[in-house]
């Protein structure tokens, strides 16, 4: 969906994966895109490039200059600390400020029903800013807790800083999936290891990173606030998800090993991982149905000859 204008969108992060594709969307659309991050690798041809550190304030404004954005679309927000950072800078430069949130911000709800925005209200979510979120390994561990706290700082900003939350469901799909989480699977029936899942392993609603991109695209161009999930329609169970995998590997076979505690193998789940993405298409944004796009999306990321 074209936005009816071009707008100058600066893209926080945005060199791999989810981030290039909506940059290339982006351009596609007509827009003026400036990408800011560290410069540890060059940004695509056309856009404007800025290098700062994101967590260091003086670095990002100094970067920024007397630059000001219609969007703002923040690829790599992890924490409080860091939204608390972005309100500071960016209220006065921009009209809209995007943020990509997480499924994961639903880490304590466990429904077969698929969970909705109003599960988990920012306004009511309390933020700790004392907490060790420098520490590499405690935000790692700790990544659906950030994203909710950081969403609860963007919330407390009001109307000074419009902002939407989009709450990403897992990613699937493109040559590029750095995760490995596919991988594991065919190198699974390559080698006949069994496949560990919970004892009663729940389904998950996903996302095709062509699709996500597009969200991001089009909600940039948007004017609504507040969290919206992202996610395709239907459910996805472990042995769905390795089926298409076992279509690449050949004579694969999925051996599944129940485990009551203990790890288990990635996109297994003892919990409900389900979004209901009602919000968005009463927005005006349908999401596709997981099952059609998902051979293609195992295609693109274990390669054909696979």
């Amino acid at each position: 969906m074209a936005m009816e204008k071009a707008l100058d969108v600066l893209v926080i992060g945005g060199n791999r994966y989810v981030g290039k594709r909506l940059i290339a969307m982006l351009l596609a659309e007509g827009h003026r895109v400036t990408v800011l991050n560290r410069g540890s690798s060059p940004p695509p041809a056309g856009v404007a490039h800025l290098r700062a550190d994101r967590d260091d304030e003086r670095s990002l404004t100094g970067a920024l200059g007397s630059r000001v954005f219609d969007v703002v679309v923040d690829q790599v927000c992890y924490t409080p600390r860091q939204a608390a950072l972005a309100r500071r800078v960016f209220t006065g430069r921009t009209r809209r400020y995007v943020m990509t949130s997480t499924v994961d911000v639903y880490e304590y709800e466990d429904s077969p029903a698929l969970v909705r925005e109003e599960a988990v209200d920012p306004s009511a979510v309390t933020v700790d800013l004392e907490l060790p979120w420098g520490d590499p390994a405690f935000a790692e561990a700790h990544y659906g807790e950030g994203k909710r706290q950081a969403e609860a700082v963007l919330a407390a900003g009001g109307a000074a800083l419009p902002y939407t939350a989009v709450r990403v469901a897992h990613v699937l799909g493109g040559d590029d999936d750095f995760t490995g989480r596919l991988a594991h699977y065919a190198e699974r029936m390559r080698s006949g290891e069994p496949i560990a899942v919970p004892a009663v392993n729940r389904p998950a609603t996903y996302a095709y990173v062509e699709e996500v991109a597009h969200f991001l695209a089009w909600a940039a161009g948007e004017d609504f606030t507040g969290p919206v999930n992202a996610a395709s329609s239907g459910a996805l169970s472990t042995e769905e998800l390795c089926a298409a995998v076992a279509a690449h590997v050949p004579g694969g076979r999925a051996e599944f090993r129940s485990v009551e505690v203990g790890e288990v193998s990635p996109f297994s789940f003892r919990r409900s991982y389900g979004m209901d993405n009602s919000r968005a298409a009463r927005l005006g944004f349908r999401f596709g149905e997981a099952r059609q796009w998902l051979p293609r999306a195992v295609a693109e990321t274990l390669g054909k000859g696979d």
